[in-house]
């Protein structure tokens, strides 16, 4: 897609612009004294900011980046402060207040989170708000470990433990849950093995919390490649540098990572490189968000009345038709012809993009629904008052997440036990990769009496990826 790093957005009224004044001041007062005393300290080459006007009219932007390049007994990651650098500057350029540490110990790396999480929660509830790791990633006892700088990440599992952050608790967890905002964590961590790489030992599966995304740069167990030198970029990152940049302005968050995923398995598939086509990375997004936000931020308040009205969303009155059956569409066979019909009409397009999300995305559900051993049929994405009609849409798209959470719908927890299409989404979703479903049917299964099936997708669930926490195991056994 061409770069266009200066597009016009839609114009503010007035009243938008004083709206967005009376936000900012209300936000920047908060965060003035959230932040007192919570500066954090030994952030090498980057240091805790005050807070500073938002860009936009809209709610803040707030990116905090950690990128631990400095690790012992040749497990050094050259790229990892150029992806810092890269990616702060796009991230600026798209409305964030960024605030980035390199080379963290873990005492630094918890200050750093602290005071981070002190600014999200004096910001509005719907600001958006993105965590960045890069740097080594390590799993022990079903936990997902961001290894500090310093640490070996051929430590021990006790040692690595004691020095690494933990994605659950010390990053997600700390951030305030806030529906009506988009939090957005970013994972670019190497995922090999504590063993080696075959061994299948990196990071774990995750579910979002409401109002979040998790992305990660390679599927659950899988190695991350990060070249030996400091001039270039992890694959992940440089993909994801590379669509903020130049992807179009109308593009929303959810729909930039589906890119960056495309874009980082084109390029390693077809990499010259052998052994990097066998290690091709497939990244893994854990998505629950609640809210739609797209690239570019609303323009600054003092600019509301100035400036220029920004073009039309849409090219003609045929290409918004279009879309509009295309974004209501839930049915995956007629979700991927209208979005081929789109891309072929409306080629030039600023949603082209999310166009290509949605076909991608429909084609794999509507292969995965023509499977035997995936029992759901069309009337299942009929909408109904048991299941929102926005969680059915993103199945129709392919998204593992809410495939699992309409089959809650139905589970014994729901409104309206239905034991057949409990299960029906529960396979959906495993098919679609999420292993969590899997091991959660697999329990299913094992519960009603059905040992055989209970074992096919179990063994599914951690070819996954997914390790289930040693409680929740050994209450199988």
């Amino acid at each position: 897609m061409k770069k266009n790093t200066t597009s016009p957005t839609p114009a503010q009224t007035p009243g938008d612009a004083a709206l967005a004044r009376r936000r900012w001041l209300q936000w920047a007062g908060a965060a003035a004294a959230a932040t007192q005393g919570a500066a954090f300290t030994g952030l090498a080459q980057g240091q805790a900011q005050a807070p500073s006007p938002p860009r936009s009219g809209e709610p803040p932007r707030l990116a905090l980046l950690i990128g631990n390049r400095d690790y012992p007994e040749g497990e050094d990651l050259p790229p990892i402060h150029k992806n810092v650098r890269d990616l702060r500057a796009v991230l600026e350029r798209r409305g964030f207040e960024v605030t980035q540490g390199l080379d963290l110990d873990l005492a630094a790396a918890r200050a750093a989170t602290a005071a981070f999480a002190a600014k999200v929660r004096a910001a509005p509830p719907d600001a958006t708000v993105l965590f960045y790791f890069s740097g080594h990633g390590a799993q022990v006892d079903a936990e997902n470990l961001l290894v500090s700088a310093r640490v070996s990440p051929k430590a021990r599992p006790d040692a690595l433990a004691r020095g690494s952050l933990t994605l659950t608790r010390d990053v997600i967890g700390e951030l305030p849950q806030r529906p009506n905002g988009l939090t957005i964590a970013i994972i670019d961590a190497c995922r090999t093995s504590l063993r080696d790489v075959a061994g299948g030992d990196g990071l774990n599966q995750v579910e979002a919390p409401r109002g979040c995304l998790i992305a990660f740069a390679t599927g659950a167990g899988k190695p991350a490649i990060a070249p030996a030198d400091d001039t270039r970029n992890t694959f992940y990152t440089a993909s994801l540098v590379k669509l903020l940049e130049g992807a179009s302005d109308e593009i929303s968050f959810s729909d930039l990572f589906r890119l960056v995923k495309l874009d980082v398995q084109n390029v390693m598939l077809n990499h010259p490189v052998p052994l990097l086509r066998q290690f091709a990375q497939f990244p893994f997004i854990a998505e629950n968000t609640q809210v739609t936000r797209r690239l570019a931020p609303l323009p600054p308040p003092e600019a509301a009345v100035t400036s220029a009205p920004a073009p039309a969303r849409f090219a003609s009155r045929d290409e918004a038709a279009d879309w509009a059956l295309l974004e209501a569409a839930v049915w995956p066979a007629e979700i991927a012809k209208l979005a081929t019909d789109f891309l072929k009409n409306h080629p030039g397009s600023r949603l082209a993009g999310s166009a290509e999300v949605a076909r991608a995305g429909a084609n794999e559900a509507a292969s995965i629904l023509r499977r035997r051993d995936v029992r759901l049929f069309r009337t299942a994405f009929q909408p109904t008052t048991e299941v929102p009609e926005t969680e059915l849409v993103k199945a129709g798209r392919g998204d593992k997440d809410a495939a699992a959470r309409l089959a809650r719908a139905y589970g014994r927890d729901g409104e309206k036990f239905d034991a057949s299409r409990y299960e029906g989404w529960l396979q959906f979703a495993a098919a679609l990769g999420n292993g969590i479903a899997s091991y959660e049917l697999a329990l299913h299964y094992r519960r009603v009496g059905q040992p055989l099936l209970a074992a096919q997708y179990e063994a599914r669930a951690r070819e996954l990826g997914y390790t289930p926490p040693p409680s929740l195991d050994n209450s199988r056994k």
